[in-house]
C-alpha cells in the first residue's frame, strides 16, 4: 500500500520559495513589506505545489464579493462585432444589476493568458468568481483553478468541463435538425463551415454533423474549420462554391460568417436559395437584415447568460450548484433555404 499523501503546508511554500513563513503570509496578505521579485516566487511556489490559505479562503468566503470575472479569447475588434457574446454579456448584466453586482470582463489572447489572469483576480481579491467559456478537449485551466478553489460556472459541455458546474447546450441535437431539414428539401451535397477545431462545442458539431449525414445515407460531408470573423467565412465559402462539385447547402457555425458567405454567394451570381441554401448558427439582427433572410438555429441567448451568472452568484455564496442544461438551438426557417435546382 503506497503511504498517504501529505498535505502542503505554508512551511513547505516558504522552504521551496527560500523565505520565513512570515514572508508567506505578507504576500498573500498583500501587505507591504516585500520585493515584488519575492512576492512573485513565492505565489510561484504555492502554485507548483498547489497550496492556498486557509485564512484567505474564509475571508473571502465571509467578505462580500460583488464582482465577477469573464475573460474571453477574443480580439476586440471581433468582439464589437458578435452578437453572441454582446446577448450574452447583457443577459449577465442583467442580473448584476439587479444585485448591485459588476463584472470584469477582459480580452486575453490564450489560455495560459487566461490562467495567468484568474490566478491574479483570485489572489487579489478582485473577483468573488469566474464564468468560464469556450472550453477545450483536456482544457488547462480546469486544474489551476480547482486548485486554487475559485467559485466558477463553465458554459459548455460537462464532458469538457472537468467537474466545474457546468451550463450546457445540446449542439449536436440542433446540428441534426439542421441537416435533417436540408436533406428533407433535396439537398445530397451539404457542407458545414465551422468554428476553431480546438474548441469542444466545434468538435461536438462536427461530429453530429458527419454522424447525421451518415444515418441518412448522404456520406461524408465536406467541412471546412476556420475562424469566426467575417472574413474567415467568406475565404471558405469562396473555396467550397469554386469546387467542381460544389455544395447546394451551407451551414454555419455563426451569423458573421453566414452573413458573409451570402455575400460571396451573391459576387458569384448563385442565386439564394435557389442554386445554394444557407444556415445560419445563432439568429441575429444580422441574419434578419439581410435579404434573402437567412435561416438560423435560433436560442434565447440572453437568457443563457442571465442564467450562468444566477448560477455564479449562487456558487459564491456556497449554495450547491449542479449542472444544468439550457434549451437547445431550434431552427428558424426563412427564405435563405429551398429546394435545389436541378443541375
Amino acid at each position: 500500500m503506497s503511504a498517504p499523501t501529505q498535505r502542503v503546508t505554508i512551511k513547505d511554500v516558504a522552504a521551496a520559495a527560500g523565505v520565513s513563513k512570515g514572508a508567506v503570509s505578507i504576500a498573500f496578505n498583500h501587505r507591504p513589506g516585500l520585493a515584488e521579485s519575492t512576492r512573485e516566487r513565492i505565489f510561484a511556489a504555492a502554485r507548483e505545489l498547489g497550496w492556498a490559505p486557509n485564512s484567505s479562503a474564509r475571508s473571502l468566503s465571509t467578505q462580500r464579493i460583488d464582482t465577477i470575472g469573464l475573460a474571453l479569447c477574443r480580439p476586440a475588434r471581433l468582439l464589437g462585432l458578435e452578437p453572441f457574446y454582446m446577448e450574452f454579456i447583457s443577459g449577465i448584466e442583467s442580473v448584476l444589476a439587479e444585485r448591485s453586482c459588476s463584472l470584469l470582463l477582459r480580452l486575453v489572447s490564450g489560455l495560459d493568458e487566461e490562467i495567468a489572469l484568474q490566478e491574479a483576480w483570485w489572489r487579489e481579491r478582485q473577483i468573488g468568481g469566474s464564468i468560464l467559456v469556450d472550453f477545450h478537449r483536456d482544457d488547462p485551466r480546469v486544474e489551476p483553478l480547482r486548485r486554487l478553489g475559485i467559485p466558477a460556472v463553465a458554459v459548455g459541455h460537462p464532458d469538457l468541463t472537468g467537474g466545474i458546474p457546468s451550463l450546457w447546450t445540446d449542439d449536436a441535437t440542433a446540428m441534426a435538425e439542421a441537416v435533417r431539414y436540408l436533406a428533407a428539401l433535396g439537398h445530397r451535397h451539404i457542407a458545414r463551415v465551422g468554428g476553431p477545431p480546438g474548441l469542444g462545442h466545434s468538435a461536438i458539431r462536427e461530429r453530429a454533423f458527419q454522424d447525421t449525414l451518415h444515418q441518412l445515407g448522404l456520406g461524408p460531408g465536406t467541412q471546412m474549420t476556420t475562424g469566426f470573423a467575417g472574413e474567415d467565412g467568406a475565404r471558405a465559402t469562396r473555396s467550397l462554391l469554386l469546387r467542381p462539385e460544389r455544395p447546394t447547402a451551407i451551414v454555419y457555425d455563426n451569423d458573421i460568417m453566414a452573413v458573409a458567405g451570402l455575400s460571396v454567394a451573391q459576387e458569384l451570381s448563385l442565386d439564394v436559395p435557389g442554386d445554394l441554401s444557407l444556415v445560419a448558427w445563432d439568429d441575429s439582427p444580422f441574419t434578419r437584415a439581410v435579404r434573402p433572410q437567412l435561416t438560423a438555429l435560433t436560442r434565447d441567448i440572453a437568457e443563457y447568460g442571465a442564467c450562468a451568472a444566477r448560477t455564479l452568484l449562487a456558487a459564491v455564496a456556497q449554495e450547491p450548484v449542479r449542472d444544468q442544461q439550457v434549451p437547445a438551438a431550434r431552427l428558424v426557417p426563412r427564405a435563405s433555404t429551398g429546394p435545389p435546382r436541378s443541375r
